[in-house]
């Protein structure tokens, strides 16, 4: 059985992760195959958003531990540089929205990939754990770098150094989710994010993601002329007219990623 399952539907790209008897918990096949259909969305130009969801009734569990012990263990510092941090650096450099479809528990890598991705959205009945501190790790997979920006340097030191569990309703109202819904519409609601994302000018959201990427490190001045570079490069695409000549004509845009 495949750890990873893919399909495509419209512009749409799914990702699966399949290891539903762990949880989806990650071990070295399934990071890989991670990393090869990321690369794979990113190469396909008719894939204009990609939604990461885990079967069964986790998301994801963070690190298979069986795979930290043993004769054939794996060191810390492997799965990190092989597994992990290759995994949230394609997130962040796909030129595609990645909408992470949290089902049910996201815990400590799988907590911190979901949170890497651009739109994040959660059953209700789901919930997020930075549990490293609970085996006296560290937080990883960029969590100490995305989550204090999502919810605050106090909060989030709080969250990982107690390893307190947070649902999926207190993940939206502190800043840390987009939106939440009950576990009987997540899929619609879920699916009709993943549509409209899917069907927006997806160059202009390439553009938008680069500069949030970069306006992690800019100050304020130089982010201003990051803005006019993309901004430019956004009114010179054929979406960009097209939208213009729409909204004139009162009509619904119809953008091929142009």
């Amino acid at each position: 059985m495949s750890s990873i399952l893919f399909e495509t539907k419209g512009n749409a790209a799914y990702i699966i992760l399949n290891r539903p008897d762990k949880f989806n918990a990650f071990n070295r096949e399934m990071a890989l195959e991670l990393q090869r259909v990321l690369d794979e969305c990113g190469k396909n130009s008719t894939i204009k958003a990609v939604a990461l969801s885990g079967s069964g009734k986790a998301f994801c569990s963070g690190q298979d531990i069986s795979e930290l012990v043993g004769d054939n263990a794996i060191g810390i510092d492997k799965i990190l540089t092989e597994h992990y941090n290759p995994v949230v650096c394609r997130i962040r450099e796909l030129d595609k929205p990645v909408i992470a479809c949290v089902n049910g528990v996201a815990a400590g890598a799988g907590a911190n990939i979901a949170l890497a991705c651009d739109i994040v959205v959660a059953t209700a009945s789901a919930s997020f754990i930075q549990a490293f501190s609970k085996i006296g790790l560290i937080p990883d997979s960029g969590g100490t770098f995305i989550l204090p920006r999502l919810i605050g340097f106090q909060k989030a030191s709080a969250l990982m150094m107690l390893g307190d569990k947070i649902k999926a309703e207190d993940a939206e109202r502190i800043g840390m989710i987009y939106k939440f819904f009950s576990d009987e519409s997540f899929k619609e609601e879920s699916d009709k994010i993943i549509t409209t994302i899917a069907n927006m000018p997806t160059l202009g959201l390439a553009y938008t993601k680069q500069a949030l990427n970069q306006s992690l490190q800019n100050n304020f001045y130089d982010q201003l002329q990051l803005e006019d570079k993309f901004q430019r490069k956004a009114a010179a695409t054929k979406d960009y007219e097209e939208g213009i000549n729409a909204f004139l004509e009162k009509r619904v845009a119809v953008f091929k990623g142009e």
